[in-house]
């Protein structure tokens, strides 16, 4: 897909309004290889991995409720710990089919705004350790700069430590 393309994506769009509803101005950089991982984010951005903001879908125990994780790429979700903070058993790995109809988006593209519904959202607070960080924009090759206080506000998450 071209840039032009890609930035035109009715899912980009999308994310761009949404932004534009917060009273955002989205710069939305559209990299050449895929942001489909956080390592790919920050080679294609030229920045550290733990700035690449990835938003997760997981399932809340046994049910089919999504919960969106906005974490920081260098680590993974610790899903006992963050299960237990939640009193909950255990979180689910949301399949491909549970993401899209959460978020509207495809897996590596997911951002964290401009869903159908609003999303139950932890925010992991490594991503305070940087000025800036990177979230996708709606698609692969789409991702934007954003603050860990600015995702907070736009998103309505909950802080917590999501993992080491």
């Amino acid at each position: 897909m071209s840039h032009e393309a890609v930035n035109n994506h009715p899912a980009v769009e999308r994310v761009r309004t949404a932004l534009l509803e917060f009273g955002i101005t989205p710069e939305i950089t559209i990299l050449s290889e895929s942001a489909r991982s956080a390592k790919e984010a920050a080679a294609g951005l030229g920045i550290e991995v733990g700035q690449v903001c990835s938003s997760l879908i997981f399932t809340l125990g046994d049910s089919s409720e999504p919960l969106l994780i906005l974490t920081s790429g260098r680590h993974r979700v610790d899903t006992d710990l963050v299960a237990n903070n939640l009193g909950i058993t255990h979180l689910g790995r949301a399949d491909a089919d549970i993401v899209r109809i959460a978020t509207g988006f495809a897996i590596g593209g997911v951002s964290p705004v401009a869903h159908p519904a609003p999303l139950r959202t932890i925010i992991d607070v490594a991503l305070n350790d940087y000025d800036v960080v990177w979230a996708a924009a709606g698609h692969p090759h789409a991702v934007y700069p954003t603050t860990f206080e600015e995702l907070l506000r736009i998103t309505g998450a909950l802080e917590m430590k999501v993992g080491d």
